[in-house]
């Protein structure tokens, strides 16, 4: 694996969190990535090529590490003419926000601020979290290190309109997705049911309460921000965890629910 020097970047730990809702103070242009066990910050002058991939010893940041699809070798992040250019240089795509997809061979800017990456399995897709922060401004009235992070506190259209009983339903269904599970799916109702029962007993939770709660997401996202696959004429039969699996997928890709929003199920 490529040395990086160490007066220019530092480790992000497992169970950092999430860099869409915090991310350490940082020079303009620094690089943040997030993988499965950790990430790391490289600076913008570091003259490094940043590994991720499927084989931990090899690669600066793990993605997939219990998906042998993901190459070991994903990809590479390199800082060319004063940008941050992605390079998939493994089998599957990458899929970006907008949706985009970077095949393998391909490559792509990465552009200031938060962006959720996924690489694309058969079996899963592989969050990949990067983050760059704002490029130097001219000094102003709010020079000075908080203006680097302004990108921290942005509004992103892309975010879903969830209300604080979707939210906790939510987070419990895809919690093997948040925990970076192998392989996750949606948890089952009973699942969901039995755990918010005994997280907040007076609530009074079934599963069939739960399951309406996410049905009402479903229709409304799929009626107002024209998600697909969320209705049961929009997949093929037999749905089995399509429909949340889908949800849930739509929820992450637009970082409506994050890794650190697991807090709401800690009694």
């Amino acid at each position: 694996m490529t040395a990086i020097p160490a007066n220019q970047v530092s480790l992000l730990p497992r169970g950092f969190g999430s860099l869409s809702r915090t991310v350490p103070a940082a020079l303009p242009d620094t690089l943040f990535v997030l993988g499965a066990n950790g990430g790391m910050r490289v600076a913008p002058d570091a003259n490094v090529r940043l590994l991720f991939g499927l084989n931990e010893p090899e690669v600066h940041v793990c993605v997939g590490p219990t998906d042998a699809l993901v190459s070991r070798r994903q990809g590479l992040i390199v800082r060319e003419s004063a940008r941050w250019v992605l390079h998939n240089t493994g089998r599957l795509p990458i899929l970006f926000p907008g949706p985009r997809l970077v095949p393998g061979g391909d490559q792509a800017h990465l552009p200031t601020g938060y962006s959720p990456l996924f690489v694309v399995s058969s079996r899963h897709q592989h969050l990949l979290e990067v983050r760059v922060t704002a490029p130097a401004q001219p000094p102003g009235p709010r020079d000075g290190p908080e203006r680097y992070e302004e990108e921290t506190r942005e509004t992103r259209a892309d975010i879903r309109r969830l209300s604080p009983e979707e939210r906790l339903v939510l987070v419990c269904l895809a919690q093997h997705y948040l925990r970076h599970g192998p392989h996750p799916q949606p948890l089952t109702w009973a699942q969901v049911g039995d755990e918010l029962g005994r997280l907040r007993p007076a609530e009074r939770w079934s599963p069939e309460r739960a399951a309406h709660i996410v049905a009402n997401v479903r229709r409304r996202l799929s009626g107002e921000n024209g998600v697909p696959g969320l209705l049961e004429d929009e997949v093929p039969q037999p749905v089995g965890n399509a429909l949340n699996h889908n949800l849930i997928t739509d929820l992450l890709t637009t970082t409506t629910i994050v890794r650190t929003d697991l807090r709401l199920l800690r009694p």
